[in-house]
Formats: structure tokens, C-alpha cells, sequence
């Protein structure tokens, strides 16, 4: 469906069967959408051609519970991303979306039989309605943050939907994949992760697309609603294609002695804009959230993280490493507020820079606000170079100038790729090693 209209709104709406209230948020994001101005803060917005984007692209294909019914085009692209081998090896279950659609969607008996629930978000607005109604961009992702929440409330499509029972652990991750295969087109996939209290989840989440001239646009919201004891970790790699907009948007709600982990790697796009936040609300909850972003010719990555702090005693540590080379810009911001309430508080920013030129850019921009006299902060940032002198050392052990580099780089970001379960880990390093071959695009 090219071209976005009132009328493409309600035909989405329609060949998905909605209820009526869904059908009619759609329609008061779109309206709302139509008076809002593109943020004129950050990077540019102008080649992305949102008059001729197509909004909603069907797969033609009904979601399958067995890998082997998935049509062979289909299967081969998730085949060479590693699913379903993954899923075997050492996932609770999986998901693969196919532009605008779920093709894929298996979840182990073991976790079933204990209540959790892991559906693509479509079906689960059908069989659990009531709960994603409770949550869905109600009190965590509202749609009126920002232009981009507008688009998605009005257009979405697929995604994730996981809850996990109290007291509920699962100890193998469960696993989603997007890719987005049509040229000029938009994914809007809808991930909503209810961790209820006392239990234990882990979500990974990967993102590719081909590259075509025309410019293509992700905007999809997670939304992670972490209840009073329990723990989640939400892991995502990032590698669309260099015309892609990747304008996401990530948030966090923390209830009470609740942990949150993030751990996001973004090495491909055109120009992205994503900013997780961590909303800590109850007391004595947590969050950790550990950032790589790599920026090449062409390539703009603008990042950061948000937390904000309003129960007492809450705690978040934020760890960012970017690398840039070839005319590559990259910008860190980051966001600390501690509200009045958030007596005895602590905050800890970490942004590490490495330069692989001079022709390429770096930033580092901090916000704090703070509220109370009781919380503490510590912030610390650096941005460091590979100059002349470390690549005449690495000549004299016998490397050449672009394994010195590429030995430096992958140093420099071991830290937090060591934090990545062990597959993704392997395919982000796999990933940088990519941002060194003449032959990547």
C-alpha cells in the first residue's frame, strides 16, 4: 500500500480484522500525524521520501508453526541469517517477520505449558486481547511522543508480544527477526514484553534489509514493561541497509527492585536516531544498558540513552563505544534525570569514541536534570584515535593497514560485545569484520 491515507489506515485495519477500538487508535494517530513537523533537531530528514513509501506490504504467505511449510524464497533468506539453526541450538522459541508480516512463529511445550505466552503482536491482539489492550501504548510508549510514535501507532504491523507468568523463569532466550525485502517501504513492527513479577525473560531481536536505491524507513516501537522483581534482558542487532532510516523507538518501564538490561549494536542504515529509555518508576529498581554503534561513509548514527530515575534508591549504568572511519559520523547523546522522589539515587555514564580518520566525525552530547540533593552521578568520556605510530607497530608484527585496523577496532569494542550471549556476540564481530572488506556496501 503505497502512499499514506485515512483510507490505507483502515484498509490495514480491516485485512487484520481488528477490534474497534484498535481500528480507531490507528485513526487518531493518523490524524494526529498529519499536523506534525519532522523533529528539527539532529540529523537530517530530507532524502527520506515518505510521500512515495509503501506502508504496508503483505508477505502472501499465513503464519507457520513448522519451519519446513514456510515457502522456499522465504526460508532461504532467514536460512542464510542463521534461523531456524538458532532455534535449535539454543532458543526457547522464534519469530521471523518478512516485511510487513510473520511468516514464522514456534514456541517450546515446556514454556508454554507454564503460561507464557510468545505470539506475533497480530495474533495476539486476537486471542489476548484484553492484555494488550491494558498495555499496548498505554503506559509506556505513548503515541503522542514524537512524530515517528504517530506513523507507527497509525500503521503498525507484526512484531513480538511476550508474557511471562510471576514467577516464571525462562532460561533459554526467545528470538525475533525482521527483515525487510521490498524496496521504498516501511516496517512497523510492534514488540511488547510484559515481564510479571518475580519473573525472568531474555529477548533478542535482529534487523537486516537489502539495499536499493530508493530510501526505505524502519520505525518500529518496543515497548518492556519490567513488574516488581523481575528481570529482563532485551538484546538487539541492527544492520539495515545504507538506505535505511532507522528512526526506533525503545522504552522501558521499571517497577520495584525490577532490572532491566539492554545491550544494542547498530552497524547499518542510512541515518539512525534511536535513544532506548529506562523510565526507573518503583524503588530500588535497575538498569544497564550497553551500546556499540559503527558509522561509515555515508552513514550517519545518532544514539544515546535516556534514564530517567523517580523511585528512591534506583540505580543505572550506561556503557557506549562508537566507532567511526571513512567520513563517518556518530553522535552519543545521553539523558539523566533524577526526579525529586529519587532520594539516594546513582547514575554512571560511559562513552568511549575511536577514530579510524580524520574525514570522519564524533560527538558526545550530555543532558542531566537533576531534582533531588541526594542522588550521585558520575559521567566520563573519551575519544581516541588510530594515528601513523600504531599502524607503523602492527607493519613491523605483519599486519597491513586494514587488519591493524580491524584488530584495533574489534579491542576496542571486546568489552561490551563480551556482555552478548555467545551466537550474537560471533555475529557482531562477524559484522565489524564486514566494515572492513572493500567489497561491503
Amino acid at each position: 500500500m503505497k502512499g499514506l491515507t485515512r483510507e490505507v489506515v483502515v484498509r490495514i485495519s480491516e485485512s487484520k480484522q481488528e477490534p474497534v477500538w484498535m481500528r480507531e487508535m490507528r485513526l487518531e494517530a493518523f490524524d494526529l500525524w498529519q499536523q506534525a513537523e519532522l523533529p528539527s533537531w539532529g540529523p537530517s530528514l530530507r532524502d527520506l521520501d515518505l510521500e512515495n513509501m509503501t506502508y504496508y506490504t503483505n508477505p502472501s504467505v499465513d503464519e507457520q508453526k513448522t519451519w519446513d511449510s514456510v515457502p522456499e524464497e522465504i526460508k532461504n533468506t532467514f536460512e542464510r541469517l542463521g534461523i531456524p539453526q538458532a532455534e535449535r541450538a539454543f532458543l526457547g522459541g522464534v519469530g521471523a517477520q518478512y516485511d510487513s508480516g510473520v511468516v514464522y512463529h514456534a514456541l517450546q511445550d515446556s514454556l508454554r505449558a507454564q503460561g507464557v505466552i510468545f505470539e506475533n503482536m497480530d495474533v495476539a491482539l486476537r486471542e489476548h486481547e484484553s492484555l494488550v489492550k491494558e498495555y499496548f501504548m498505554t503506559q509506556c510508549v505513548k503515541k503522542e511522543e514524537h512524530p515517528f510514535t504517530l506513523l507507527h501507532a497509525a500503521v503498525w504491523s507484526g512484531g513480538t508480544f511476550i508474557y511471562v507468568p510471576k514467577g516464571v523463569s525462562v532460561r533459554m532466550p526467545l528470538q525475533a527477526y525482521f527483515r525487510m525485502n521490498a524496496p521504498s517501504s516501511g516496517q512497523f513492527e510492534h514488540t511488547l514484553i510484559i515481564a510479571d513479577e518475580g519473573s525472568t525473560i531474555s529477548y533478542i531481536e535482529g534487523c537486516s534489509a537489502p539495499r536499493y536505491d530508493a530510501s526505505s524507513l524502519h520505525a518500529g516501537c518496543v515497548e518492556l514493561i519490567v513488574k516488581k522483581n523481575a528481570h529482563l534482558t532485551y538484546t538487539s542487532i541492527e544492520n539495515w541497509s545504507k538506505n535505511t532510516f532507522n528512526l526506533n523507538t525503545k522504552k522501558a518501564i521499571v517497577h520495584e527492585r525490577g532490572k532491566i538490561v539492554w545491550c544494542n549494536g547498530n552497524i547499518g542504515s542510512h541515518t539512525t536516531m534511536l535513544y532506548p529509555t529506562s523510565v526507573l518508576l518503583g524503588d530500588d529498581s535497575y538498569s544497564e544498558s550497553l551500546g556499540i554503534t559503527c558509522a561509515h561513509a555515508d552513514q550517519i548514527q545518532d544514539t544515546g540513552t535516556k534514564v530517567i530515575h523517580i523511585g528512591a534508591r534506583t540505580k543505572s549504568i550506561t556503557r557506549s563505544k562508537s566507532m567511526v572511519k571513512d567520513g563517518g559520523y556518530s553522535c552519543y547523546r545521553g539523558f539523566i534525570q533524577f526526579a525529586s522522589s529519587a532520594h539516594d539515587a546513582h547514575a554512571s555514564v560511559t562513552c568511549d569514541g575511536l577514530m579510524l580518520d580524520t574525514s570522519s566525525t564524533l560527538q558526545a552530547i550530555p543532558c542531566f536534570k537533576n531534582n533531588t540533593s541526594t542522588a550521585t552521578l558520575a559521567h566520563e568520556a573519551s575519544i581516541g584515535s588510530v594515528n601513523d605510530e600504531m599502524l607503523f607497530y602492527m607493519a613491523t608484527r605483519g599486519f597491513s593497514s586494514q587488519d591493524a585496523k580491524r584488530v584495533i577496532v574489534k579491542g576496542f569494542m571486546k568489552p561490551l560485545i563480551q556482555a552478548l550471549q555467545l551466537e550474537y556476540a560471533l555475529e557482531l564481530n562477524r559484522l565489524i569484520e564486514l566494515e572492513f572488506e572493500e567489497t561491503h556496501i
